[in-house]
């Protein structure tokens, strides 16, 4: 999983700075703060079934954004063993009648490991029904644009404090199907607890109880 960074993942940060910067006059900041039994992607835990503390903060300007997202993680990685992971993002989301799509670019970046940084391009969709929802995405790297990481997904309502979503993904790089459901319960406007089974084929099933405040 080892890629060399691009441009257009440099450009992340250094648009995020300048947006930060302007915040009051040109748009929103938002900041996320998380704490989880288990920090599970894609199926696959990146924290060896350990606790995980999550944070973020988020700029967004119309249909633009673009935000850093930071967790403790457990593994080898690169020339040494990864032990945090910052993620910085942006991209666009244009709206057309019930159909609301996201265009971004990710870089996954590990500080202390030495390895190198992985990055992706980011494509997904979203369609109201009724009171739930249902999308597709798809993650390409961006060295070779091959081999993606794709998804659908759902979500319902259930009541005004609790829902239930999952996906069902397919990682073609490492020839794995992925799956999770979970429902999550409102406690109030800002603070949200999420209760979510994952597994991963070729991986034990994982399970994970996140807290997560956003303001």
């Amino acid at each position: 999983m080892k890629k060399t960074l691009l441009v257009a993942a440099v450009a992340i940060s250094a648009l995020f700075a300048g947006g930060a910067a302007s915040a009051q006059e040109a748009g929103k900041l938002s900041y996320n703060l998380a704490v989880t039994s288990n920090y599970v992607w894609r199926g696959v835990t990146q924290t060896d079934d350990n606790a995980a503390l999550q944070g973020g903060v988020d700029y967004k300007k119309g249909t633009f954004y673009a935000g850093v997202w930071g967790s403790n993680v457990d593994f080898p990685y690169g020339d040494g063993k990864a032990s945090t992971e910052v993620d910085l993002y942006m991209g666009l989301t244009p709206s057309v009648g019930d159909f609301n799509f996201d265009f971004g670019a990710i870089a996954y970046t590990y500080p202390s490991s030495g390895g190198d940084t992985i990055s992706e391009l980011k494509a997904a969709v979203s369609h109201s029904m009724g009171k739930g929802a249902i999308g597709a995405a798809i993650y390409l790297d961006t060295e070779t644009l091959e081999e993606p990481y794709y998804e659908v997904n759902a979500s319902y309502p259930i009541s005004d404090k609790w829902s239930v979503s999952g996906a069902l993904g397919q990682y073609e790089a490492y020839g794995y199907t992925t799956k999770n459901i979970g429902v999550t319960y409102a406690i109030n406007s800002t603070l949200g607890l999420d209760l979510r089974w994952a597994d991963a084929s070729k991986q034990p099933s994982t399970f994970a109880a996140t807290l997560k405040a956003a303001f």
